[in-house]
């Protein structure tokens, strides 16, 4: 699928936001005064601001909030709905430890809970996907919870936590290029079941349906090359996951502890990047673009 930089921006700073958030409600840390306004500020921006981004691939952005109305049956209606709550609940218990050096437990428990129903609404978003088999997997949202996580615990400070859940997402990571690479010929979809002349005999795309291009073509298919793709692979393996966990090993050094989450988030930009640049939407038989 094409992969659009604001919504690569919001899954990724999303992601990261609402894991710190996850770890604030714990208390771990546990901040006070402007150290916690500090913690809190960059958590928000993380968070809010990925959630912004995402309005920007809409048609008619002006029309987001419509999405809220459709949580019975929406992934992304409640992605909308949960974030929402998380950020007031978070929030308040925020605005207790910054102008009060109170933190109220529960309240941060609850925020923390709807941090990572904020995640993983978003992670269903893609995965609940039939027509995207590489998506449609228990590794996506298992990848969106444990980037989250590790990522927020990195910048919480919380390494004792943080080393082990970037290995577990590093993991999780490979193990989804490996059998993501061999789910779309997996699913049993081809051109003949695309277009309904499967029953005819072989199929083969002689001509494309129609002599221009069209929103589907423009958002569903995209072809990036395996090279390039490899070399991405190895790119986003080594920022976002090998060198993290080597700085963190070292002995602990400020620098190298920012140097670790500047490399974490240039790591998972490139890996979101092949998220959805990898994703082939079975939409793309039709045209004959697989």
């Amino acid at each position: 699928m094409h992969p659009a930089p604001s919504v690569i921006i919001f899954t990724s700073l999303s992601g990261l936001g609402f894991g710190l958030l996850f770890w604030l409600g714990l208390c771990m840390p546990q901040p006070s005064g402007m150290v916690a306004f500090v913690f809190f500020t960059i958590a928000y921006l993380l968070a809010a601001g990925g959630l912004v981004a995402s309005t920007f691939h809409l048609g008619h952005p002006e029309r987001a909030w419509r999405a809220f109305s459709q949580w019975r049956t929406s992934w992304l209606s409640r992605e909308g709905c949960v974030s929402v709550a998380a950020l007031l609940v978070m929030a308040a218990f925020g605005a207790g430890a910054v102008f009060a050096s109170v933190h109220i437990v529960w309240l941060g428990v609850l925020g923390s809970a709807l941090s990572l129903l904020t995640v993983l609404a978003t992670a269903m978003i893609y995965a609940q996907l039939r027509s995207v088999p590489r998506w449609n997997h228990w590794t996506t949202p298992a990848l969106f919870l444990a980037l989250s996580l590790g990522g927020g615990a990195l910048l919480a400070g919380q390494l004792r936590f943080a080393l082990p859940l970037l290995a577990v997402a590093g993991a999780v990571q490979v193990v989804a290029w490996i059998t993501g690479d061999k789910r779309l010929a997996a699913s049993g979809t081809t051109i003949g079941t695309a277009t309904g002349l499967g029953h005819l005999g072989t199929v083969r795309a002689f001509e494309p349906p129609h002599t221009g291009t069209n929103y589907l073509l423009r958002e569903m298919v995209y072809v990036v090359g395996r090279k390039h793709a490899a070399r991405l692979r190895i790119l986003a393996l080594l920022l976002a996951y090998g060198l993290p966990i080597a700085l963190l090993m070292l002995p602990f050094n400020h620098m190298l502890a920012a140097l670790a989450v500047l490399a974490h988030i240039a790591g998972v930009f490139a890996s979101r990047w092949l998220f959805f640049a990898e994703a082939e939407h079975v939409v793309g038989l039709y045209y004959g673009k697989r």
